[in-house]
């Protein structure tokens, strides 16, 4: 008798791949939301929750409510018997987009009470003899295939520290994540997808978070012709957010005031060249009631000296 497998990915690209290349056997849930905007509650299968998504992804993304009915929540009831899988493997990769969505996934899984089915990890990143990380879907076929036999069995105290991080994600005290990033576990990327989200909140000189200012960087050193050519080199170089297209646009429109276009080139405005060089602080031109899981991102600054968040 087969292993009744349980594959919760990252995605319908992924999904697809693994199945066109016959790469295991089992049902799969396809993790569909992006908790890493927006607010979030730990229990992300209730109907409070439920709502406050749906209002958010359609007032800031566009994406009709039916919609998060039919993609997401219509998926979380596969594990309504959990009982029924004797394993279950996450296919999730090593960007804090993935890993915000991954702990979520683990936290539900937690509260349905897996008890003794055991759980792997298909993490993408650091790929042998190659200089960048790699997402799972660029990986060629048989480096894929190598990352499935390569799964990591996670341990309990795996398991509980991903649910205890989630539920410390949705609450409104963020400092406290930072107790975590230097924890022990077989999350290869954990601690600087932590890292990268405490940087998400405004810098106490300017006003702009870390990725904002990285990008105001990337105008001031390369030459960028114009706002399409800078969005494809903020996908690039990004670091470790996994941001998409419709993420990075929301970014990138947040920064307008910091742009010129020029007819050869983009370039900083007098606004930006200030920002960039923590002349002037921009923090109430950004103030927006945007959350990270419990807590407004406004409701924080970053310390870039001391790697602390300060509240307000």
């Amino acid at each position: 008798m087969g292993t009744n497998t349980l594959h919760i990915t990252n995605g319908d690209s992924l999904t697809h791949r693994i199945k066109e290349l016959n790469l295991v056997e089992g049902e799969f849930l396809v993790w569909r939301e992006m908790l890493c905007e927006g607010p979030a509650e730990i229990k992300v299968e209730t109907e409070s929750s439920i709502k406050k998504r749906k209002a958010f992804l359609k007032k800031y993304y566009r994406i009709p409510v039916e919609d998060y009915e039919e993609k997401f929540i219509s998926q979380l009831k596969k594990l309504d018997d959990l009982q029924a899988y004797d394993e279950i493997i996450l296919w999730f990769e090593y960007d804090l987009f993935c890993h915000v969505n991954m702990i979520s996934a683990i936290s539900l899984l937690m509260r349905k009470g897996i008890g003794e089915i055991p759980v792997y990890l298909v993490c993408s990143g650091r790929v042998e003899h190659e200089k960048r990380l790699f997402g799972l879907g660029e990986l060629s076929d048989s480096q894929l295939k190598k990352h499935y036999n390569d799964r990591i069995k996670l341990t309990l105290d795996d398991l509980e520290l991903a649910a205890y991080v989630w539920t410390l994600y949705c609450e409104s005290n963020p400092k406290k994540i930072a107790g975590q990033i230097k924890k022990h576990s077989s999350f290869e990327y954990l601690s600087i997808c932590l890292r990268a989200h405490l940087q998400r909140f405004p810098n106490m000189l300017t006003g702009l978070n870390v990725l904002e200012h990285n990008i105001l960087e990337m105008v001031d050193t390369y030459d960028i012709k114009n706002i399409k050519q800078l969005m494809g080199y903020t996908l690039e170089y990004q670091g470790y957010y996994g941001y998409g297209d419709m993420q990075m646009k929301r970014v990138l429109a947040r920064l307008f005031q910091f742009l010129d276009q020029t007819k050869d080139r983009l370039q900083l405005s007098e606004r930006g060249k200030l920002a960039l060089q923590h002349k002037k602080n921009f923090y109430n031109t950004q103030i927006l009631d945007w959350y990270y899981g419990g807590v407004k991102k406004y409701d924080y600054l970053y310390n870039d000296e001391t790697h602390t968040l300060l509240k307000l």
